[in-house]
């Protein structure tokens, strides 16, 4: 697989819609009893190209929000979104989960599990089609989808890295 050349974004006055993808309740058991904790895994994006993921951790649900939504403004990322697909086909890997995502025609819709919707929906691809395989773990296919999404290439930076015109970009 590529290297990945992440396109970073400054959360700076972007307008981002949060959205909770997993709460997990975690127990520390202790010598005085149990000590509850939750953990919340975040994806934000202003539907518009820009998406980032964070996971926070509290002793409250919502402040674990909170804070997720806190780390994920800090690791956004611009993605190549054309007239609402993705230019290309994308596989990326993470931990033992791995994505497939492809470009879809118009009307198709996003046509992709749980966790990898969410980050689909909040980049604003509005037709692709995904794959997850392997493990169904939401944070490692949340992880997958955003590294995915980051190696996209638009056809204008292909054609500068060829040296080639446009048309012969998309036509071969």
């Amino acid at each position: 697989m590529s290297k990945v050349i992440l396109n970073r974004v400054k959360a700076g006055d972007l307008e981002l819609k949060e959205k909770v993808v997993a709460i997990n309740r975690v127990v520390k058991t202790t010598k005085g009893g149990r000590a509850f904790s939750f953990s919340a895994l975040v994806v934000v994006g202003n539907e518009n190209g820009v998406v980032g993921h964070g996971l926070g951790k509290a002793k409250e649900v919502q402040e674990a929000i909170t804070k997720g939504i806190e780390d994920a403004k800090k690791n956004l990322i611009k993605v190549p979104v054309m007239h609402g697909t993705i230019p290309h086909d994308q596989l990326a890997k993470e931990g033992a989960a791995k994505v497939l995502i492809k470009p879809a025609a118009h009307g198709t819709g996003v046509i992709a599990g749980g966790s990898m919707r969410a980050v689909l929906e909040s980049a604003g691809v509005t037709d692709v089609l995904a794959k997850s395989l392997g493990s169904a773990n939401p944070h490692n296919v949340v992880k997958a989808t955003v590294k995915a999404l980051a190696m996209l290439r638009e056809p204008i930076q292909v054609s500068r890295t060829r040296h080639l015109s446009l048309k012969k970009v998309f036509n071969g």
